[in-house]
């Protein structure tokens, strides 16, 4: 099957961020959110991308326009009718995925792949949703997307092995370095990299050190580029809240328990960076 036509669910900074490589990549693109306003906004984050790549030297003036004409916006779902694989990077909430993926098997060509960006979610659980469970798979980004090489490729049960090919080719057409992930709760990245979050938030809870000292730590004592509580920041509380929940739902193991702290930064609405709130003040 020739993809051509690619969908995006969610215009927020991850959605925004894979309709940007797609259309860099060729692609004609249909970015869809539930309001033209959020559609907008999303499309304002790729065209501010853009200019600064054309800035650096990176892309030309013109290469930025053809990218950007290959991107058309949607507030309507009923648009990815003509769409030949469709990427949700919606909330992450099961009730909002499920009822997604629900509506694009029923609006989408029999051909069509439905892929979910979710970060934590089992694949198969949303492919039974549908009425064509074969082809549904997982395609995990990393943030930002536009930067970061990686792309986790997560198999259901019922997944085929056109579906997945397909995935991994379109993967590397964009740029990115596909790694294949079993179909448990957080996969590869979040399975490793949340707990560590957790648990630096848990020795600010318990007193150990400060936000500075535990980044500090990291980014000087183990070269990470960034401390564990700032890219919790970066990720999203409530992101990694959501997280930690369904691995400690799925896993039934007591060493993904959230941190009563990170819950209480999420009940007061310090989300991290897109609030302004979080670990540190932005």
């Amino acid at each position: 099957m020739q993809v051509t036509t690619f969908g995006v669910i969610g215009a927020g900074q991850m959605g925004s961020g894979i309709a940007q490589i797609a259309a860099t990549s060729g692609l004609s693109v249909i970015l869809h959110d539930i309001s033209d306003e959020f559609v907008a906004r999303g499309l304002s984050l790729i065209s501010d991308n853009l200019l600064k790549s054309v800035k650096k030297g990176k892309i030309t003036e013109n290469e930025q326009a053809a990218i950007l004409k290959r991107i058309s916006t949607s507030s309507d779902l009923l648009n990815m009718k003509t769409a030949d694989f469709v990427v949700e990077a919606a909330s992450e909430n099961e009730d909002i995925k499920f009822d997604i993926f629900k509506k694009l098997d029923e609006i989408c060509p029999p051909h069509a792949i439905l892929a979910s960006n979710t970060s934590s979610i089992p694949i198969g659980r949303i492919a039974s949703r549908t009425g064509r469970p074969d082809k549904v798979i997982g395609m995990h980004f990393m943030n930002p997307v536009p930067v970061m090489k990686l792309v986790e490729i997560i198999r259901a049960l019922p997944t085929s092995d056109e579906t997945y090919q397909i995935t991994i080719e379109l993967s590397k057409k964009m740029g990115k370095t596909p790694a294949s992930a079993a179909d448990f709760p957080g996969f590869i990245a979040n399975r490793i990299l949340l707990p560590m979050i957790n648990e630096a938030i848990f020795c600010l809870y318990q007193g150990v050190g400060s936000e500075e000292s535990i980044d500090t730590v990291m980014k000087l004592g183990m070269n990470h580029p960034m401390g564990p509580l700032a890219l919790a920041d970066l990720i999203g509380l409530d992101t990694c809240l959501a997280i930690l929940t369904t691995l400690h739902q799925g896993l039934g193991d007591q060493k993904y328990r959230p941190c009563p702290l990170l819950r209480q930064y999420v009940e007061a609405g310090w989300l991290g960076r897109k609030s302004g709130r979080g670990f540190y003040s932005y």
